[in-house]
């Protein structure tokens, strides 16, 4: 699992930007659905190629981070 910290504190706006990157450099990329925790945490979840990817806005632990199962950090440099 690789795990790419976007944000120190959980911020909606920057999670939708995160959100919007990986819509734009990933391909083929499917959209799945939106969690939303009790807490107001929100995880958008994608498959790419067969890998599960996660945009996390986590209120517990307070960040924004990217989980996934493949190394995506190529295709944003």
């Amino acid at each position: 699992m690789y795990t790419y910290p976007i944000c120190n504190v959980a911020d909606e706006e920057i999670f939708a930007k995160q959100c919007e990157a990986i819509e734009k450099y990933l391909h083929p990329l499917e959209k799945k659905d939106i969690l939303v925790d009790v807490d107001g945490s929100k995880i958008q979840l994608y498959e790419f190629e067969g890998h599960d990817i996660k945009v996390v806005n986590s209120l517990y632990v307070n960040e924004v981070y990217v989980e996934s199962e493949t190394d995506i950090k190529p295709y944003f440099s």
